[in-house]
């Protein structure tokens, strides 16, 4: 059997194909970032009637995070405005904290209690990742595995802060 010879990558073309990874990265998350953004902020600043609004509480974001109410009620994250950053947070994870000062107005602390907080961190640092990252994902392997990575998270997701939420 021949095999060639192997050759020591040089510094200069490891550093180049790095650049070219890393820059084609970047592109690809910042234009899905940014159209995220634009969504979220669009679903956050109108009402369903399609008219500009000042209170929150009566946009699109806040009528979709109304339906997911129900479904972190036992996890004691019953409050639009919670489910409303855990939604911007698919965006980003640092948004989660950022939509719920904004919305709460700095009374973050008076809403939840230290069972409740416990259980949001605990959801918030495992349901999926950020849109970014479900990009790459449904890029390399396919939208089934995209969703079923997503799905499959949010599910781990609650369970655990079930479990902590009544521990």
């Amino acid at each position: 059997m021949e095999l060639p010879n192997y050759r020591l990558p040089s510094v200069r073309n490891t550093c180049q194909l790095l650049w070219e990874k890393a820059k084609d990265f970047l592109e690809r998350a910042f234009t899905v970032i940014f159209i995220a953004t634009i969504v979220i902020w669009f679903l956050q600043s109108f009402s369903p009637q399609l008219q500009f609004i000042e209170d929150s509480s009566q946009s699109i974001l806040a009528r979709l995070a109304g339906l997911l109410e129900p479904l972190f009620r036992p996890l004691g994250l019953g409050d639009w405005r919670i489910c409303t950053s855990l939604i911007s947070g698919v965006m980003a994870k640092e948004s989660v904290v950022s939509t719920m000062e904004i919305l709460f107005a700095g009374g973050v602390a008076s809403a939840l209690s230290s069972r409740a907080a416990a259980s949001l961190l605990v959801f918030s640092l495992l349901y999926s990742p950020c849109i970014a990252a479900i990009a790459s994902v449904k890029r390399e392997l396919g939208t089934k595995w995209a969703v079923a990575m997503v799905a499959w998270q949010c599910v781990v997701a609650w369970v655990c802060a079930f479990v902590i939420y009544v521990i």
